[in-house]
């Protein structure tokens, strides 16, 4: 199982970060040990000091494909979830600043929250979805996927000509503006509509 991110996919974020707007996905990889187990705290890793949460919608990928066209990735998921993609932006800030691959920043043990899942059948419209992430009781990530620059079936169309995808295998779609630094005793919050999704401490 693999997870397969999503970066720069929301214009306001591109923006906060002064980053260039892609023409084609950035696409980047998380090991599965990078899952964050269940019912465990978030810890800020001892190499950083400038960890920063990016919240983002997830899709887990229910058969195997390759060269999937977008017309027939809706059969290729049938489960929204949400996650966080938790970045030492100080480390990759670094690496990118070398031209060097962002792993050692986006992969490290625990940086990936995985909630729930929801069957796709509770919405309307996968283009249409509301996802926030609360810390300590605030809003500081509000996002909706229509505003992505690729939707999840463009995405999936995309990264199949390059991976396989297998069963199992989860999606991060990029994260919405508010992405900002964690601190110990922070209390994450992440919910899709009014539904709690997940809810992680950080130590």
């Amino acid at each position: 199982m693999k997870l397969i991110c999503i970066g720069r996919n929301y214009t306001a974020h591109i923006e906060e970060l002064e980053n260039e707007k892609p023409t084609d996905p950035v696409v980047f990889l998380k090991p599965d040990t990078s899952i964050l187990l269940k019912k465990q705290p978030f810890f800020i890793p001892e190499f950083s000091d400038d960890v920063h949460h990016e919240v983002e919608l997830l899709v887990k990928i229910n058969k195997v494909g390759k060269y999937i066209d977008k017309k027939f990735a809706h059969k290729y998921y049938d489960e929204i979830g949400l996650g966080i993609d938790f970045t030492a932006r100080d480390l990759q800030a670094n690496l990118k600043a070398k031209g060097l691959p962002w792993e050692k920043a986006k992969a490290f043990d625990g940086a990936a929250v995985v909630g729930k899942w929801l069957p796709k059948t509770n919405f309307k419209n996968i283009n249409d979805i509301n996802f926030k992430l609360i810390k300590n009781g605030e809003v500081v990530q509000d996002g909706n996927t229509r505003l992505m620059l690729w939707k999840v079936d463009e995405i999936i169309e995309y990264v199949s000509k390059y991976f396989t995808l297998k069963i199992g295998d989860i999606i991060f779609t990029g994260t919405p503006a508010g992405v900002g630094k964690v601190f110990a005793n922070d209390q994450l919050q992440g919910f899709i509509e009014d539904e709690e999704i997940f809810s992680i401490r950080v130590k």
